[in-house]
């Protein structure tokens, strides 16, 4: 399983740690963990690098 880190572009914030799943609706992005608990921000995607398990949001 491939687990990521989410960052905020701006300061490199960690958003959400052990993220199994996002989805996008719009500008809405919704991150949910191995827990199954969801982190719904408004912003866009900038950047994944699946390799390092990173990515990075451009929050608004």
């Amino acid at each position: 399983m491939c687990l990521a880190t989410v960052y905020k572009e701006s300061d490199q914030s960690v958003i959400l740690k052990n993220v199994s799943r996002i989805d996008v609706d719009g500008t809405k992005i919704i991150l949910r963990d191995i827990m199954g608990e969801e982190t719904q921000v408004e912003g866009r995607i900038l950047m994944v690098d699946l390799a390092n398990s990173i990515v990075k949001l451009e929050v608004d």
